[in-house]
């Protein structure tokens, strides 16, 4: 069996040949279907009550900049035991919703919400802004991760080269800076860790 996914589609394709659409099932997805379905395709797709998302094949760019931010968070925390990951793996965020972050972390390996399938929970999370749909890592995820209660939300934005620093406060998230080129983007949680914003938008 053949997954193809795209933008506003989802096909499963047979190895007898027998093609099935599958978006008249949106909304009837259980997250067993869903587990099973991402288990088969290296697309990045997200789950939220019974609906999928496929979100959009990263650029060369988009990974680097990624790669980059992972290398750092790895060195940083992984000396005191720290564990981070970097896409494709899902984060469940609450009973039916899971998403697949850019770079998850966890400030120990042995928080039980570090699990193989999937994550229960996360520190931090950073994404990296697809141009294509920038509100869904601005203002859509903002909602998703303070209503999971991920500690710190770092949203990396090449459109305008900023680097958006967020730290759950109660229910939300306050600004806990915003970082342009010159500066260091800083973390909150991870006391003395920051990235130069410069490093981040020049890699090549």
């Amino acid at each position: 069996m053949t997954v193809e996914a795209h933008a506003d589609s989802l096909r499963i394709t047979h190895s007898d040949g027998l093609e099935v659409d599958l978006a008249p099932l949106q909304a009837l997805w259980t997250e067993e279907q869903y587990l099973r379905l991402t288990e088969q395709t290296n697309h990045l797709i997200e789950f939220v009550d019974g609906s999928i998302e496929v979100l959009p094949m990263p650029t060369s760019r988009h990974q680097t900049m990624l790669l980059l931010l992972y290398e750092r968070l790895k060195a940083a925390v992984q000396p005191t035991g720290g564990k981070v990951l970097a896409a494709p793996l899902r984060l469940r965020l609450r009973p039916g919703k899971f998403c697949e972050p850019d770079i998850v972390l966890l400030q120990s390996a042995d928080d039980p919400r570090y699990q193989d399938a999937f994550w229960l929970g996360a520190d931090l999370v950073v994404e990296v802004v697809s141009p294509d749909q920038p509100e869904r890592d601005t203002r859509e995820k903002v909602r998703d991760y303070a209503e999971a209660g991920i500690p710190e939300y770092w949203i990396v934005n090449p459109l305008d080269e900023t680097v958006t620093v967020l730290a759950l406060a109660g229910e939300a998230y306050t600004p806990h800076g915003v970082f342009r080129r010159g500066q260091r983007a800083l973390s909150k949680l991870l006391d003395g860790f920051g990235v130069a914003v410069d490093d981040i938008f020049d890699v090549q």
